[in-house]
């Protein structure tokens, strides 16, 4: 027999007790849930055989849950503007300014389409309205937060999102991580990440960091930009610069600057190869140029001149 065919052979025999599926119609053998790697034709065989397979079973587990992990995903979890079909623009630092997410209709907006409807709405003389669905502007937060409601009741994962905001920001941080839970289950991936923070500060729990990292490194895999950007700071500062790096690349190729820039000091220090870092610019200069549109340039050169004014307004106040 080859060793093909007892290795096949082996596959289909129950790892403790030798027993194949053929050798009885009630029989069904199951993989072992973190390896994948042995079967099993019940659960007392598997915990007989557990002090043998262990150490087999945990490597082999981390290393599914790295390939999982390091994978790179094909856009973030912000995915495409629904109105100009770009990718969104985002940063570490401030994602807030370059997208807005709408109660009325559960969809996240850029900044670009946000602006040229506010433009097209004074122009024209019109009502406030939502740029996508064009639903009315709520009249105050009382009639925003009855619609968000309405869209919890139907298992909306964006609006199970959005309350559990309003109650994170009113300090009810209980009611929030309920929320955030169940937008998880209805698969939202932001709320992996607000969850991050919920551990990492304390808010209403006690801190734990196993919980941080595990909300990251499921943000991360869904494509959360910000939440890879901090699992890299993570590891860099635990010491594992391989993994930090492995996770900056990732981030700078979604088109995250701040990565990007972490990099390049990284790749004077030569601890990124000139290959690693000659691919991730490439790539990363490929996802902010499909960011770039010429609304949003105007949206945030308007933006920029409010910030100013505001500014010039605080100093002459404080003269």
């Amino acid at each position: 027999m080859s060793s093909a065919a007892m290795g096949d052979d082996a596959e289909e025999r129950c790892a403790s007790c030798g027993i194949t599926g053929g050798d009885d119609d009630d029989i069904k053998l199951k993989n072992c849930t973190a390896c994948k790697l042995v079967k099993y034709c019940g659960v007392e065989c598997q915990r007989n055989h557990r002090p043998q397979h262990k150490r087999a079973c945990k490597k082999r587990a981390a290393e599914l849950k790295d390939e999982l992990l390091f994978k790179q995903p094909e856009s973030t979890n912000f995915g495409d503007c629904p109105i100009c079909f770009l990718p969104m623009r985002i940063t570490a630092q401030q994602d807030e300014l370059t997208i807005f997410k709408k109660s009325c209709c559960s969809k996240v907006v850029c900044n670009g389409c946000e602006y040229a409807n506010t433009l097209r709405e004074k122009a024209e003389r019109l009502p406030m309205t939502c740029p996508f669905c064009r639903h009315p502007v709520m009249k105050n937060e009382a009639e925003c937060h009855l619609h968000t409601m309405k869209r919890v009741e139907a298992n909306d994962p964006f609006a199970c999102y959005q309350a559990g905001m309003r109650r994170f920001y009113a300090s009810d941080y209980a009611t929030a991580i309920e929320y955030f839970d169940k937008a998880i289950e209805l698969g939202d991936i932001e709320s992996h990440h607000l969850l991050s923070i919920v551990y990492k500060n304390g808010h209403g729990v006690q801190r734990d960091i196993k919980k941080v990292t595990y909300h990251l490194e499921k943000a991360a895999i869904g494509g959360h930009p910000i939440a890879r950007h901090n699992l890299g700071w993570g590891e860099h500062d635990k010491g594992n610069i391989d993994r930090a790096v492995k996770h900056f690349i990732i981030a700078a190729k979604l088109g995250i600057d701040e990565s990007m820039q972490v990099l390049k000091t990284l790749y004077t220090k030569r601890v990124v190869s000139k290959e690693d870092f000659a691919a991730t610019l490439r790539a990363y200069q490929e996802a902010v140029d499909a960011m770039k549109s010429p609304q949003r340039d105007a949206a945030e050169s308007a933006e920029n001149n409010i910030w100013d004014a505001d500014i010039i307004r605080d100093s002459d106040i404080s003269v």
